[in-house]
Parts: structure tokens; C-alpha cells; sequence
């Protein structure tokens, strides 16, 4: 008589809980990638060179003109970049996994010695021969996420003609496969028990470069395991949406250093190593973000007091002399509105969706520099300091700062809190 199966143990609520909020960062990529194909028309190794303000994602950078590619290489064939000399310009041409990490960027910052000119983009371990005057990168996966990022600044029509001589091709012909079909879900509708059920195509069809994920992935294969019970598929989906699911948006407002009401990423932004945690909600709320040495973001959605934000009341942020933003940047900052499910930008008939270095500022007598943030403009204030907001809406602030300085990087810089003068 044949033994008995041994008896598998059920998943801890812990562990149901990690393996989802782990997973759900691969599957806000594979959304994208979803929509990027399906309704944006991308093409593989193909440059889309956006207007500005022309992206269809969350928390985009309104001070650069975007481009983006969804890089397919293989063992035979590398992807090229060509990048023009940009001067004094910030850019940044940055490639992101399919977890939303940050594994190269291209610049002057990264590449003083070659700061332009051709990049043969290669899968780690290709046997590709790359020209002498070319520089080689390796990606550790198949497909890669780029976006390139051109300042503005007070010329955006020169911008603009140095973004469309950013140029991709690629030296062969890379085998592709199809992109993961994974569910297509909103913000404030996360898919349950059901994101398992793509859960191993989703693993399977990209590494995760970070030391100590294994032991999420197993995390994950066993609650894939665990839902053929249906009686374990109802127990997963309960813990999902009671507990990982709050938990998970309760981080909005605790992830990272909170100061003067601001939340500052987490250091690890960009690059987040064991911070699973960190790169699923930012792959939520902001997804493609940077590093941290090209970029700290501060996000906000209530007052200093921990008020929540409310588009028909007037607020101000004040930063005094000697701690303006400008003070603490090598390149530029600003600051927009986005909405709290979705985090796009809000229209307004203004049509004027961030405050930056290129705005009309007006400073006190004393060097101080006051931000306003209202449904009309507040009597009294300049109209380039003024940023309107949705009346009867809470609203979400992202402060970026790129270039930051020792004191931004070491979290002894913040934002002042906003305050309600109304």
C-alpha cells in the first residue's frame, strides 16, 4: 500500500501577505508593459520620442521631454544608443528591469570618459563584438525599460531637437518572446487572490537581480501551490484584501522619513536591494523612478499639522533664506499635483501643472521664497508662485530635487510644511 502525501503546510497570513506585496511590484511593471504594447503601439528596440507633458503614467517629471524604448536583446544581438552632446543640459537616458530597478544610466555622471556617442546595449554574458569607440552595458535580463530624460530649462525647443537625436537600432535580430499576460488592474481596485494565478509567469519571465529574493519567490511559489485547495484560495484572498492590501496603502503615508508632513523616499530608491517593500509602492506611485544620486523625490498629501490636502483650501510653503530649493540642487527642482488613486497630473483651466526654477518667481524682501497652492490665486500672490488645485479633492505633492546636494542625500534637508491660511 502506497504511502501517504506528506502533508504540506499552509502559508502563514506573514507569508501570504509578503509573497503579494512582493509580487505586485513585477506585476505593476508587466501593467505597463501590457499597456504599452496593447494601446501605445510600442515597438521592440523602437524610440517613442514624447511631447511634453505626453506620458501616461504615474508621477511623470514635467520638467523633461521623455523618450521611450522597451529594449529586447538576446546572445547574438545588442541594442545601440546614440546620444548627442547636450551641453550643459541635465539628461539622463535610464534603464530599468522588469522590477522597476534601476541598473544603468546613461550620462556624463556615469560615464565622464564618454559621456556621448554610441552605447552597445548587451545581455551579461553575449558574445557580441562592440566597436572600439562604442561603450558596452549589461543588462542582467532580456528586456529592459528606458526612458530618457532632457531638461527643458529656458530653451524647451532646443530640448526638444536634442531629444529626437537620441536614436536606437539594434545590430541583430534578438529573439523575442511575448510579453507576460498578467492582469490588467486599477489603483484602487488591486487584483485578490488572482494575482497568483499569473504569478509564475510573471517570476519566471524575469530575474530579480537582488541578493535574498529567492526566499520571496519560494514565498510566492507556495501560495501558488496552496490555492489549488479551495479552500486555501478563499483563506489567501481574505489575508490579501485585510490585510496586505491596507497594510500596503498605509505605507503611502509611513514609507521612508517623515518630516514637516513630507515623506522623503527611502535611500534606497531606485536601487532597493532587500527593500521589497519600497519598490512595489514606488512601482504604484511613481513607477520608473530614478536613484537617488540623480534624484530625491519628497511626496506629500496632507498639511503639517497631518491634515489631508484639500483642493478648495489655500496653503503656502514658505522656504527662507538660504534653504531655497535652488540652494540645494545642482540641477533643478519643482514641484506638481497629482490626484491620490491614480497619481496623474490634475487638469486645471489654468493649464499650469508644476512650479519650477523656470516659473516667474517672486521672492520676499527677505530672500525668502513663498509657494502658494489654491483653487483661485490667494489676494496677494504672484502669480508665478501660485500652483492650482482641484477644489473638493485631496490631492497628492511631489517635490523633486535633481542633483541634490550632501544635505538632501544625508535627510537633513525637507520641504517646510505646507500651511492652511484659509
Amino acid at each position: 500500500m502506497a504511502a501517504p502525501a506528506p502533508t504540506v503546510a499552509a502559508p502563514s497570513e506573514q507569508d501570504i501577505s509578503d509573497a503579494y506585496i512582493y509580487l505586485l511590484g513585477r506585476l505593476l511593471v508587466l501593467r505597463q508593459e501590457q499597456l504599452d504594447f496593447q494601446k501605445e503601439g510600442f515597438q521592440w528596440n523602437q524610440i517613442v520620442h514624447r511631447d511634453v507633458g505626453g506620458v501616461a503614467w504615474a508621477n511623470p517629471n514635467l520638467d523633461v521631454a521623455y523618450s521611450e524604448v522597451w529594449v529586447a536583446v538576446d546572445e547574438n544581438s545588442c541594442t545601440v544608443f546614440s546620444v548627442p552632446p547636450m551641453g550643459d543640459r541635465y539628461y539622463t537616458v535610464q534603464f530599468l528591469n522588469g522590477w522597476g530597478e534601476t541598473v544603468a544610466n546613461i550620462n556624463e555622471r556615469s560615464f565622464p570618459q564618454h559621456p556621448h556617442g554610441d552605447f552597445w546595449v548587451c545581455l551579461k554574458g553575449a558574445t557580441v563584438d562592440v566597436p572600439a569607440d562604442a561603450v558596452r552595458i549589461d543588462l542582467p535580463g532580456r528586456t529592459s525599460r528606458v526612458l530618457a530624460r532632457v531638461e527643458l530649462g529656458a530653451d524647451p525647443k532646443q530640448a526638444l531637437a536634442l531629444q529626437h537625436r537620441i536614436s536606437v537600432k539594434t545590430s541583430g535580430t534578438p529573439k523575442i518572446d511575448p510579453v507576460p499576460a498578467t492582469p490588467v488592474f486599477t489603483n484602487d481596485k488591486l487584483p485578490g487572490v488572482e494575482a497568483f494565478d499569473s504569478a509564475t509567469v510573471a517570476l519566471d519571465s524575469e530575474p530579480d537581480i537582488n541578493p535574498g529574493m529567492d526566499v520571496l519567490q519560494a514565498k510566492v511559489r507556495a501560495v501558488v501551490k496552496a490555492i489549488a485547495d479551495p479552500a486555501e484560495r478563499a483563506r489567501v484572498d481574505s489575508v490579501v484584501r485585510q490585510q496586505a492590501i491596507p497594510t500596503f496603502e498605509k505605507s503611502f503615508a509611513t514609507a521612508g522619513e517623515r518630516r514637516n508632513g513630507w515623506n522623503r523616499g527611502d535611500k534606497d530608491t531606485g536601487k532597493y536591494g532587500s527593500n521589497f517593500r519600497n519598490r512595489s509602492l514606488v512601482d504604484m506611485v511613481g513607477i520608473w523612478a530614478n536613484s537617488t544620486d540623480e534624484v530625491v523625490y519628497f511626496k506629500t498629501d496632507s498639511d503639517g499639522t497631518g491634515k489631508k490636502l484639500d483642493g478648495g483650501n489655500s496653503y503656502t510653503l514658505t522656504f527662507p533664506k538660504g534653504e531655497l530649493p535652488a540652494d540645494h540642487v545642482k540641477y533643478f527642482w519643482s514641484v506638481i499635483a497629482v490626484d491620490s488613486k491614480e497619481f496623474r497630473v490634475i487638469p486645471n483651466p489654468k493649464n499650469r501643472f508644476l512650479i519650477n526654477k523656470q516659473s516667474a518667481l517672486e521672492y520676499g524682501k527677505d530672500g525668502s521664497l513663498t509657494l502658494y497652492f489654491a483653487n483661485a490665486k490667494p489676494q496677494g500672490a504672484p502669480d508665478g508662485n501660485w500652483l492650482p488645485t482641484p477644489k473638493g479633492q485631496n490631492y497628492n505633492l511631489t517635490f523633486r530635487t535633481y542633483g541634490p546636494d550632501q544635505a538632501i542625500l544625508d535627510g537633513r534637508w525637507f520641504p517646510p510644511p505646507m500651511v492652511q491660511v484659509n
